[in-house]
């Protein structure tokens, strides 16, 4: 059987599709005041979404022939160069902030992880989608 050819177009299909998912979490957790009850939700769908946003950007780079990447942050570092991302920083602190979730690590990052996705994550992921429109319709 053959494994169907992934493209940065389906990619970028799956995370906006989770984008959506997530924008949707937040916006009804805000309204009825649950935040707090669905940080674990909130966190999972983020962390899908920030994935596929990663999967997608090191589609793209490979359907134009770029070198592999070694990781998430050198992926970062070269989407900001071209413009893929705003806030190279920000991506960068998600990546740190991700990490530090992680079972490996001391502490309840849980309630930090998600204030940070509704502050100021959701709206990294939502200038990324806008970009990489541009991109696409280039």
């Amino acid at each position: 059987m053959k494994k169907p050819i992934i493209t940065c177009e389906n990619c970028f299909e799956k995370f906006q599709a989770t984008l959506e998912e997530l924008r949707e979490l937040i916006e009804n957790a805000k309204a009825k005041g649950t935040l707090e009850k669905l940080r674990p939700d909130i966190v999972t769908k983020f962390e899908e979404a920030h994935e596929l946003a990663m999967e997608t950007i090191q589609t793209y780079f490979k359907e134009q022939g770029r070198a592999p990447f070694t990781g998430p942050r050198d992926i970062t570092v070269e989407a900001f160069n071209e413009d893929l991302i705003d806030d190279g920083q920000g991506w960068l602190d998600i990546i740190i902030c991700r990490i530090k979730y992680t079972p490996m690590y001391p502490g309840d990052y849980l309630g930090s992880l998600a204030e940070g996705i509704v502050k100021k994550y959701l709206y990294l992921l939502q200038n990324f989608e806008r970009n990489f429109i541009k991109k696409l319709n280039a």
